[in-house]
């Protein structure tokens, strides 16, 4: 009996929770074919008429557009970039033995407990005495900087529940180091590779206080979806154009919800077969 009602109160809260999540986004996505009118009146009715024009006019006139594009263009070299190196460094940390290989280890761990903001002022100056400021090379550099601790974290300890076996035969065919990994040992970790890969992507185009500090108000050409959206919400607080800024916030989910609807099967494995292991 104990277990049932623990059942029951699970799947409740299960239920809640995904009341929680989508009830927002169905509202949002309402709100995107509204009018004004329709929109500060009962949320939950249905508009008289579906307003795409309110999406026409956040792609072009609001640029929703080109920021989408440069959001595109930043997470792409900022995940790849983490990683590339997240892997690299991860496999190393979990599987060779060397003096320093727990201090460098727990140095990046570290990372994860330090709050992004405490950083912002320093990461200006850092990055403007560069050259990069203003600009996405810049920003990428810094979100792979912010994403490595993470990953090297989820890496290293589903690296090291991989066979030492497959390994050492890879050695003993010829295979380099360098080989064994891309080739062999990689592979390998695929389930958790994407796991971490799907929360890269999503942290790392959520982002909003590293575009705003690293992407002045001079440099609007380059702005990504946050910082768009933001400037969208000011204007349509002065302007009125509330259909215009739920539509901007519907094409700014709808990318992230489709990555994660045709991802969630390996998201889930990459957990579940780390925490099997």
């Amino acid at each position: 009996m104990g277990a049932r009602a623990f059942n029951a109160i699970a799947h409740l809260m299960l239920a809640v929770w995904a009341l929680v999540v989508i009830v927002p986004l169905g509202l949002t996505f309402l709100g995107s074919v509204k009018d004004t009118t329709e929109l500060f009146g009962d949320p939950f009715t249905l508009p008289s008429t579906l307003r795409w024009d309110n999406w026409v006019r956040a792609w072009e006139t609001a640029n929703v557009g080109q920021f989408m594009i440069n959001s595109v263009i930043v997470v792409f070299f900022g995940v790849a970039g983490t990683m590339l190196l997240g892997s690299m460094a991860a496999y190393v940390l979990a599987r060779y033995d060397f003096r320093g290989n727990r201090f460098i280890y727990y140095m990046f761990v570290s990372g994860l407990t330090f709050p992004v903001f405490l950083a912002l002022v320093p990461l200006f100056f850092v990055v403007k005495n560069l050259g990069l400021l203003g600009t996405h090379t810049g920003l990428v550099l810094v979100h792979i900087a912010y994403s490595l601790p993470f990953t090297i974290f989820f890496l290293a300890a589903f690296f090291k529940t991989l066979p030492t076996s497959v390994a050492e035969a890879a050695f003993m065919d010829g295979c380099s180091h360098a080989r064994t990994f891309f080739q062999v040992m990689l592979p390998m970790a695929r389930p958790a590779v994407v796991s971490v890969t799907i929360f890269n992507i999503l942290g790392q185009w959520n982002q909003y206080l590293l575009p705003l500090t690293l992407l002045p108000g001079d440099a609007e050409d380059k702005w990504v979806l946050t910082q768009g959206i933001a400037s969208i919400s000011t204007a349509a607080g002065n302007q009125a154009d509330w259909g215009a800024l739920f539509a901007a916030l519907t094409i700014t989910i709808l990318p992230m919800l489709v990555v994660y609807v045709i991802f969630q099967r390996q998201i889930q494995a990459g957990l579940t077969q780390g925490a099997l292991k």
